[in-house]
């Protein structure tokens, strides 16, 4: 269980996250949805402990960080770290050995290349092979979906997936509503850094179709396209 409780966020005088309240249990997909700037990736930034804030956030396992696997948008890799090397170090810093990393590369990534070589799709798929590795019971992925081929978009879901069935608990912000629709229990809307709604799978058509009016209006007769 993770549990957030009036959590407040703010950069000077730009307030990014207003009295945010969640509650994310065992065996659970959890989307977070809102435009640009809603405060989705500062709310997984806080959670894995990477911002102060005010307000609570509580787990079930303690430190929260040290059993989270927080899969950033643009992850970052040091200049002169190979693929395999990375993901040593990451399972190293959670006292893990992993034996025959080669059989676990299941993106077939270059390991013995350098990571910040990588095109955009495979630093992801990197970083997320790493963290998986690290046998975390919580996972935070940002933006999972973006940048990467549609073979391993389908191999991500069902790694979601065999994640909910081992009783974890992840957290997921996307664009693509499909993949949540896919994936999700539960899909939580931001907007300015206010909780909007919470819906559950068989609310996700009305919300999809909610924010398609909200975003579009009259948007495209603005362009007077001809």
């Amino acid at each position: 269980m993770i549990k957030i409780s009036e959590l407040c966020k703010s950069y000077g005088s730009n307030q990014v996250l207003k009295s945010i309240n969640f509650e994310f249990n065992k065996g659970n997909v959890y989307g977070i949805v809102g435009e640009n700037g809603a405060g989705k990736t500062t709310l997984f930034r806080c959670i894995a402990g990477l911002e102060n804030y005010e307000g609570e956030i509580e787990s079930e396992l303690n430190p929260l960080k040290n059993n989270l696997g927080l899969l950033l948008t643009e992850p970052y890799f040091f200049a002169k770290i190979t693929g395999g090397e990375y993901i040593k170090l990451l399972c190293n810093a959670r006292g893990i050995t992993v034996n025959d990393i080669k059989s676990k590369n299941i993106f077939d990534l270059p390991l013995n290349q350098y990571a910040s070589t990588y095109s955009t799709g495979m630093k992801k798929k990197l970083a997320l092979t790493a963290i998986l590795l690290q046998g975390n019971e919580y996972f935070i992925l940002d933006e999972p979906f973006n940048g990467v081929d549609i073979q391993s978009n389908i191999l991500l879901t069902e790694i979601i997936l065999k994640l909910k069935n081992l009783n974890k608990i992840i957290l997921i912000s996307s664009h693509i509503f499909s993949t949540l629709s896919d994936t999700c229990d539960e899909i939580h809307l931001l907007r300015k850094g206010e909780q909007i709604k919470s819906v559950e799978k068989k609310e996700f058509k009305d919300l999809e179709e909610e924010m398609k009016t909200i975003t579009i209006g009259n948007r495209l007769d603005r362009l007077e396209l001809r």
